[in-house]
């Protein structure tokens, strides 16, 4: 997958959502964020993490000293501002060097790391706006399996947030199905937590686990980042529901 490519795509898009809308709309998955707050998290962030990259810093940088860290009060400034962000995630990354090891919040990692990451904070908050506006929210499949995968690699940073509630117990499972075609190995994902630990580890097979859900990609991707409930899907589930609940209510990034 061209993440660089599929980077500036997904912000491009953001950034119509955002030209089309009220700045003053709600977020209802963002609770308390308008679509002015929203548009201006995910802007800055891009830049936040550029600088990061552009500094080889070893430590996290403060929001507050983000360099344009405030977008122009003029719509269309804006969105130049915000495109202009993501393309200054990429400059920083061929600048100092793909692998180059720069700060993460898992610790070093190389400097390219940060554009799939910025990639899929576009993917999930333009399904934010998306959503808000009252519209319909695609995504590729390719891209909402690896939106998922990505999700999932986050996790050792999520649980140690959430130290006192690991969100599977131990010897529980979860297993993910997407029914789209052409995805093969890519489109499943086992997530475990194997006894004696307080850790979850995840992998692309195929197997058994004490919750299944199946469904389009697309709409995994939203439920495992918490943007839609399963009611408002046509994903099957399989075995014990209140697994999945529980994992949901404790994953959150």
């Amino acid at each position: 997958m061209d993440y660089a490519a599929a980077l500036l795509d997904q912000t491009h898009a953001f950034g119509e959502l955002f030209r089309a809308g009220d700045p003053d709309l709600a977020i209802p998955t963002c609770p308390e964020w308008n679509l002015n707050q929203l548009f201006r998290h995910f802007g800055r962030g891009n830049r936040w993490s550029a600088q990061i990259v552009a500094d080889q810093m070893d430590g996290p940088l403060d929001p507050r000293a983000v360099l344009d860290g405030k977008p122009p009060a003029e719509t269309a400034a804006a969105i130049d501002w915000l495109n202009d962000g993501a393309q200054r995630v990429l400059d920083a990354v061929a600048e100092t060097g793909p692998n180059t090891p720069v700060w993460t919040f898992l610790g070093p990692r190389p400097a390219s790391w940060w554009v799939r990451r910025r990639l899929h904070e576009a993917t999930v908050h333009r399904a934010d706006a998306a959503l808000a506006h009252g519209g319909e929210f695609t995504l590729e499949p390719e891209l909402a399996a690896d939106g998922i995968s990505e999700l999932l690699d986050l996790m050792p940073a999520v649980v140690a947030r959430n130290a006192d509630a690991v969100p599977l117990a131990e010897g529980q499972s979860v297993h993910l199905h997407a029914t789209d075609d052409g995805l093969g190995p890519t489109g499943e994902w086992t997530i475990s937590r194997p006894a004696g630990t307080d850790t979850v580890c995840w992998s692309h097979e195929h197997g058994k686990a004490t919750v299944a859900l199946r469904g389009g990609a697309r709409d995994l991707f939203l439920v495992a980042t918490r943007r839609v409930g399963l009611a408002d899907t046509d994903i099957a589930v399989f075995g014990d529901a209140e697994v999945w609940r529980t994992w949901v209510e404790h994953t959150a990034f």
